[in-house]
């Protein structure tokens, strides 16, 4: 898995890069400002267990109960962005629509087994936010599929291989992690039958639709959102 992944298209010129660096001194950039933290994890294609990719969360929190996360496929600085997540207390997951609960997947499994770490952050200081965490729904949202040989169909001893890699890069124990999470606990009222996808995979797929609106019936769309 190469932490440098191939991007196409021509590097970046010295004029580019003297103009962002011009633009970083006059403009705020206060949404990213407030990533304040880095975690990483494993995500399985959601209509394809066999399937799995590394994903870097960068998150920050928009109040007690909700936090929002930038996922890329490393943490390297050349890391493509491959989808975002948002991250809710199981109060206000209960709050939502039931057709909407499937969306959203629980977290209590993801932390104390102990594959989802804060790297470079001493254990006993991530645990104290992996314990809230293991209490949250989350609901991811990937733009496309990863290509850097991580996402094939994959039999234990490929997934094994891929976990081993990462605690070597990041130095963690899976293994220790999850014997110090041990007491850590789960959601206050279990997970909610509806949450995960109610146990049944989800793929989303692309259609085409009638587009409506604009100066006539037949007017021809100027912006595509």
């Amino acid at each position: 898995m190469s932490t440098h992944p191939m991007v196409p298209g021509e590097p970046t010129k010295t004029g580019t890069t003297m103009l962002e660096t011009a633009t970083a001194a006059v403009q705020k950039f206060g949404p990213i400002n407030g990533v304040h933290q880095h975690l990483c994890a494993f995500h399985f294609y959601g209509h394809d267990m066999t399937r799995q990719v590394e994903a870097h969360h960068f998150c920050g929190h928009q109040n007690d109960e909700m936090r929002q996360c930038l996922i890329y496929d490393s943490p390297e600085a050349d890391a493509r962005l491959i989808g975002v997540e948002y991250i809710v207390s199981e109060n206000l997951f209960m709050t939502l629509p039931d057709a909407e609960k499937k969306m959203w997947h629980s977290h209590e499994y993801e932390v104390k087994s102990g594959v989802l770490f804060l790297p470079g952050v001493p254990g006993a200081i991530q645990r104290q936010d992996l314990a809230k965490v293991a209490q949250t729904y989350g609901k991811t949202i990937h733009f496309w599929q990863v290509d850097r040989g991580d996402n094939l169909p994959l039999g234990l001893p490929q997934v094994m291989m891929a976990l081993t890699h990462v605690e070597k890069r990041f130095n963690v124990n899976f293994d220790k992690e999850r014997e110090n999470r041990a007491y850590m606990k789960g959601l206050e009222h279990g997970i909610h039958p509806l949450a995960n996808a109610g146990g049944k995979g989800l793929k989303t797929e692309l259609r085409e639709v009638d587009c409506h609106g604009g100066a006539g019936a037949h007017a021809t769309p100027r912006v595509f959102v």
